[in-house]
């Protein structure tokens, strides 16, 4: 594509979809076939958590971080799972706007559960990660940068009414388009929104929710677990990349290979990292109930993999106990090393570190509870 001036908007953006030629060779097709096994993979490892919600507690998590961190707003994942309850209003401003992506990505998963994907869902969803109500954008100037030079590399179409064109293109490409394989479909409508970038700030991470949409809507996931970002951020240079190359050269091939194999890897990653989860669930209630048989239940300890940072109010709304019973039993899982009791402002909170070490560790591994592990919980809890 000679003529493209990446400082001139790009008003000339090709509608979906795009010639079957490019986009579904018998090599994307094969590869197709392979990255739709781990997802049913990730699906079947999924269900068998018994309480559904702990993922869902737990991982949209670790995507709003790496989505966030993407666009430059760093948070920690410790922060988040601090701040994800009752706390949220008191985190600093790159923590409530990663937790205002999970809340998106949820939203976003309970409407597509009651239809198809629109331009209005967008809104929606982009609004909701700004904390403010957003409408397409309607004034020119806004422009994509190299990250390295500074340099104009990308000015999307410009005008209200052609965007909201462009939009309802893509939106009936999503949902009309089913000859296309659903993982082809869901690269090609990445990009597009990419392209059309229709919000002044915010563009990135609604099409990285609408990625995980996508497989909602299509029956390839139930819930919002799969932690994609972290794939991209792995490979960011590679990202932008093959993003640009499909407007400089149409080279759609290159682009959704490299969307095929993020969802391969990270479906694999992300199922490894469940069934250590469950592995620790399961291990965790075994030696609770051996070294605390009169508190133990298993909605206790499930209770401590759905609410990491833990709190005596989480206890009490759960049915488990009163407040004083509740503390006392928090204070008994410290004594043998489950938990850790730390200040956040004027209340104490319950951390389960072992959990959060292996939900934010790269190498999806846990080391057993021992007794050794018991006697320097107590040690450090007398020294302070």
């Amino acid at each position: 594509m000679t003529d493209f001036n990446p400082s001139l908007p790009y008003n000339e953006l090709p509608e979906l979809p795009p010639p079957a030629e490019r986009i579904e060779s018998t090599a994307i097709l094969k590869r197709c076939i392979t990255a739709r096994v781990s997802l049913a993979e990730l699906k079947q490892a999924a269900e068998l958590i018994p309480n559904s919600a702990v993922l869902v507690n737990a991982l949209p998590l670790l995507e709003a971080r790496a989505s966030s961190e993407i666009e430059n707003i760093v948070t920690t994942t410790d922060k988040l799972f601090e701040f994800a309850d009752i706390a949220e209003d008191r985190a600093d401003a790159a923590t409530k706007e990663a937790l205002r992506y999970r809340t998106a990505l949820y939203e976003g998963t309970k409407m597509v559960q009651r239809g198809m994907l629109t331009t209005d869902m967008t809104i929606q969803i982009c609004s909701t990660i700004k904390g403010m109500e957003l409408d397409i954008r309607a004034e020119p100037g806004t422009t994509l940068k190299s990250r390295l030079s500074g340099e104009v590399v990308y000015t999307p179409p410009v005008g209200q009414k052609l965007l909201i064109q462009k939009l309802d293109n893509w939106a009936d490409f999503m949902q009309r388009n089913t000859e296309f394989d659903p993982l082809v479909r869901m690269a090609v409508q990445h990009y597009q929104f990419e392209a059309i970038h229709p919000f002044s700030d915010g563009n990135g991470r609604t099409g990285r929710i609408m990625n995980i949409l996508f497989l909602v809507q299509h029956g390839l996931l139930d819930s919002p677990i799969l932690y994609l970002s972290r794939y991209i951020i792995q490979n960011k240079a590679a990202y932008y990349r093959l993003l640009q190359n499909v407007t400089l050269e149409q080279d759609w091939a290159s682009w959704i290979f490299f969307v095929l194999d993020g969802v391969e890897q990270t479906c694999t990653w992300t199922t490894d990292k469940i069934k250590s989860i469950r592995e620790l669930m399961e291990h965790t209630g075994q030696y609770v109930q051996g070294r605390l048989p009169k508190i133990y239940s298993w909605e206790l300890v499930e209770l401590l993999f759905r609410q990491p940072y833990c709190r005596i109010g989480n206890l009490v709304d759960a049915g488990i106990a009163k407040r004083q019973t509740a503390s006392v039993y928090l204070k008994q899982l410290c004594e043998i090393g489950v938990l850790r009791e730390v200040k956040s402002g004027r209340e104490n909170i319950f951390v389960h570190p072992k959990y959060i070490e292996l939900l934010t560790g790269e190498e999806n591994v846990w080391v057993y509870y021992s007794a050794a592990e018991d006697d320097r919980s107590r040690q450090t809890q007398d020294s302070a």
